[in-house]
């Protein structure tokens, strides 16, 4: 891959996906993206990016992309104590404000393979004061084989790194191989779709939510795309609602219209209840 093929290609990507990379990394990609070459019958990267560019965004060659270049790691209780500020914290006061409608939106974006969902969906219950309320945890990712596997809700011992041998007992059952099945009352709050987070029409499909979380996504995106999808976030958050990044993210430099919320457990971001925006 030459430096004008890798410009091009990572370009590309994204403009349809938001996923930059940057020129240290063009080894990297042209490893991840070989094989589609092969498998498309091109001699040169050139000749794919051609191809690719005449191709629409929901084609499979560009969910053939997607698998390569994104990552799905995640297992459940990830970042327990931001967990505990949303479950100790966040919960109680949502319970509060919207006792009158008695519906709470959680939107989990990026969500790979389901784990921070149900881990949503279990803090939830456990907290035991939604009983009888509208809850609903939707996760979102890109790449629809990992929304697939999130939707079967069976996981291995990869998944559990955190232990937890009471979530364990009581939010999920035996499966075949060693597997764990997610029990119905959790699977009850969950739904999952392919969301593409720079896509408009995409985009479009979320309703209003309480708490978005977003983890570990931002930081693989240009920071064109993460004031774009700030921007998305804010609007699509109730006023009051909470934004939760992975440890390693913040809104610094990308967007001032948050307010930052200290917490016991953790520092959130929350729109503000008389929600502004700049000029």
């Amino acid at each position: 891959m030459t430096p004008a093929e890798f410009a091009a290609i990572r370009d590309l990507i994204h403009r349809r996906t938001g996923i930059y990379f940057d020129e240290e990394a063009a080894q990297r990609l042209s490893h991840r993206l070989a094989d589609r070459l092969a498998a498309r019958g091109y001699r040169t990267y050139t000749e794919y990016y051609l191809a690719l560019q005449r191709l629409p965004a929901g084609e499979p060659e560009f969910d053939e992309i997607v698998e390569r270049i994104t990552t799905h790691e995640t297992y459940f209780f990830r970042e327990r104590y931001q967990l505990a500020a949303f479950s100790d914290e966040i919960l109680p006061e949502l319970r509060l404000r919207l006792r009158d409608t008695r519906t709470l939106r959680i939107w989990s974006a990026g969500c790979a393979t389901g784990e921070e969902v149900y881990t949503i969906a279990m803090l939830i219950l456990d907290h035991g004061g939604f009983a009888g309320w509208n809850v609903e945890v939707f996760g979102t990712d890109i790449s629809r084989k990992v929304i697939a596997r999130a939707r079967q809700g069976v996981y291995g011992a990869n998944s559990f790194r955190e232990g937890h041998q009471r979530y364990l007992e009581r939010h999920f059952s035996r499966a075949d191989g060693g597997m764990y099945r997610v029990r119905d009352q959790v699977r009850a709050l969950a739904a999952f779709g392919t969301i593409n987070l720079v896509d408009p029409a995409s985009l479009a499909l979320v309703a209003p939510v309480d708490v978005i979380f977003c983890r570990n996504v931002l930081i693989y995106f240009h920071p064109d795309s993460r004031r774009s999808l700030a921007e998305t976030f804010f609007h699509k958050l109730r006023a009051g609602g909470y934004l939760l990044l992975g440890h390693a993210e913040s809104l610094l430099n990308v967007t001032n219209d948050f307010e930052i919320v200290s917490l016991k457990n953790d520092l959130v971001y929350r729109r503000p209840e008389m929600a502004w925006k700049r000029p």
